[in-house]
Parts: structure tokens; C-alpha cells; sequence
């Protein structure tokens, strides 16, 4: 009978891609803690936000550890597929994520979530690229905008880290984040122009690819304390494919859901965050409209990704067997 009620355990199919839902939150918190700084926005629950994202955060770190104890080799099996590996480190960003939401609340709790977000992250990082180098089980097929979540999240490090006090370790985080975007993004668009189109249930990840550009903009900002000619080339290219992925709206719309829709939330969260500190730092008019139209879109973005996955979670449409 035990075997029966484990067999039938919904648990056994509960992905590690569900942390992505805590990359949306912490990146809506953060954005909420700017626009509520920066911007003026009179609604100030970014701290409420912030509870929330914890809430969810323990709550899924306990249903995965689950998983881990009891359907270990169900595990083993989603850190073997050359797509689901990808969505590991997300655990270790929102880690790193939070620190960064923690910052001007409680500078302890942030340098401790740096620090085990950071060890985390690099050992995912290695272990991760090295299977990438002597696996040959990859083929170009397998290759989307997930990819980038083990090595450019390096990037965010810096954010934190800087405040922190480690200068030096901030670089060499952010030299690979910024070199591993750089190498991958060549062979995703390689892989999109040439090979085979992203399927349906990835076509959101695509989103993925404003990330790098607006989070490396920020480290790179928070690194050298001012706006520069690089600075702006990451800023602007970010918003060059906001503008270049909301053209393919059409696309988008005809997606039904799947958990992956929130690739949308955490990248549209970053280059409004992006643009909140490049109007802070630049003046210009023009950006502090853009900033309130992105941080707009993110508050719309997360409600209905909320809502979607509730409805999700209620219909078995979540944490079913899949291929």
C-alpha cells in the first residue's frame, strides 16, 4: 500500500523549474523596492511582496527536498536531461536574487544569502559546463534561452556582492557571467536562424535572452559606480529586444500554459529595474516613461502568472509526467 500511494505521488513530478517562479517574485520585489524609491510610486508593499516571495521560496525548497528524499533517482533523471539541467540553478539565483531584495532591510541576512547563493551557484556552474564539455548526449535541438541560466547567472553577483565589500570576487563572477553570454548567445541565435524552431512549451524562454544584457548592466553599474558608453550599449541592446520579442506577439498568444511562462516574468522585472537606474542616473525623461510602462507590464506580467498557475495547481495540470 505504501508503495501504491508512493507510486501515485504527485511529488515524483514536481520539477526544479518551479523555482523560476521565485525569480519572478524576487526580481518583482526588487522592482517594487526601486520604483517605490526612485520612481515615487505612492503603493509601498514591496515589503509584503518580499514575504510573499519567502513563502514561496521555503515552501518549494521543502516540496524539492521531498522529492529528493523520496524519489531520488526521479532526480537524478531531470539533472540528466540535457533541457530540465538547465533550470537547476535556479535555486541557487533566487538565493542570490533575495540577497539583493534584502540589502536595505537587513544587510546580515543578504551577505549570508550572498554567500551560500554564490558557493552554490559556482558549483552548479562547474559541474554544469563540464557536462556540457565531455557529455555527448547534446545535440543543437537541445539548445534554448535556459542555457543561460548556469553560467550568465554569475552576473548577478556583483549586485550584492559590491555592497558586501568583495570588489574582487564581484569581477570574477561577472567575467564569466558577461563572457558565457557572449558565447552562448552566438550559438542560441546559430541554433534559432539555422537548426530546428524552439518547441511550443520553450517559445517563453526566449524571454530569457533580455536578461543578461539588463542584469549585467546593473552589476556592471553597481561594479564602476557610473553610467558609461558600455553600460548604455547593455542597457539599450536589452531594450532592443524587449521591442524585437514584443513584435512577435502573435507568436506568444497562441501559447497555452505551462510553467515556462515564467521565463516572462523575471527578464521584464530586470530591464525595468534596468531602466529605473538608468533614468535615475541620466535624467532623461524618456526613460522614466519607459520605466513606469515596464514596471507596469511587471505587475501585470506576475498577477497573471500568479493566477495562471493557480488554476494550474487546481486542475492536475502541474506536476504531471511529461517527456
Amino acid at each position: 500500500m505504501k508503495d501504491n500511494i508512493k507510486e501515485n505521488c504527485r511529488i515524483k513530478c514536481f520539477p526544479i523549474s518551479f523555482f523560476s517562479v521565485i525569480l519572478g517574485m524576487s526580481g518583482f520585489t526588487i522592482a517594487f523596492q526601486k520604483a517605490e524609491e526612485i520612481l515615487k510610486i505612492p503603493i509601498h508593499i514591496s515589503s509584503y511582496i518580499l514575504l510573499i516571495t519567502i513563502i514561496f521560496f521555503i515552501l518549494i525548497s521543502i516540496l524539492y527536498l521531498t522529492k529528493i528524499i523520496l524519489f531520488r533517482n526521479k532526480v537524478k533523471e531531470e539533472f540528466n536531461h540535457p533541457i530540465k539541467l538547465s533550470f537547476f540553478p535556479t535555486f541557487s539565483i533566487s538565493l542570490l536574487l533575495l540577497s539583493i531584495a534584502f540589502l536595505d532591510i537587513n544587510i546580515d541576512i543578504s551577505k549570508y544569502l550572498r554567500i551560500s547563493g554564490t558557493l552554490i551557484h559556482f558549483v552548479f556552474t562547474l559541474k554544469i559546463i563540464s557536462i556540457w564539455i565531455q557529455d555527448i548526449k547534446f545535440d543543437i535541438k537541445h539548445m534554448n534561452p535556459a542555457w543561460f541560466i548556469p553560467a550568465v547567472g554569475n552576473i548577478l553577483v556583483p549586485i550584492a556582492g559590491v555592497s558586501h565589500g568583495f570588489i574582487e570576487i564581484s569581477w570574477f563572477f561577472y567575467s564569466i557571467g558577461l563572457f558565457f553570454w557572449i558565447i552562448l548567445l552566438i550559438i542560441f541565435f546559430n541554433r534559432i536562424i539555422f537548426h530546428h524552431p524552439l518547441p511550443e512549451k520553450l517559445l517563453p524562454t526566449l524571454f530569457i535572452l533580455i536578461a543578461p544584457p539588463a542584469i549585467g548592466f546593473i552589476s556592471f553599474v553597481k561594479l564602476t559606480g557610473e553610467i558609461n558608453e558600455f553600460t548604455k550599449i547593455l542597457y539599450y541592446f536589452g531594450l532592443f529586444l524587449v521591442f524585437l520579442l514584443f513584435s512577435q506577439i502573435k507568436i506568444f498568444k497562441k501559447i497555452k500554459f505551462y510553467l515556462s511562462w515564467w521565463a516572462y516574468s523575471f527578464p521584464i522585472a530586470g530591464i525595468s529595474i534596468a531602466s529605473i537606474l538608468m533614468f535615475k542616473e541620466t535624467n532623461f525623461d524618456t526613460l522614466k516613461y519607459i520605466s513606469l510602462l515596464l514596471f507596469g507590464l511587471t505587475n501585470i506580467i506576475i498577477l497573471l502568472l500568479l493566477f495562471k498557475t493557480f488554476i494550474a495547481i487546481l486542475k492536475k495540470e502541474i506536476c504531471i509526467e511529461e517527456e
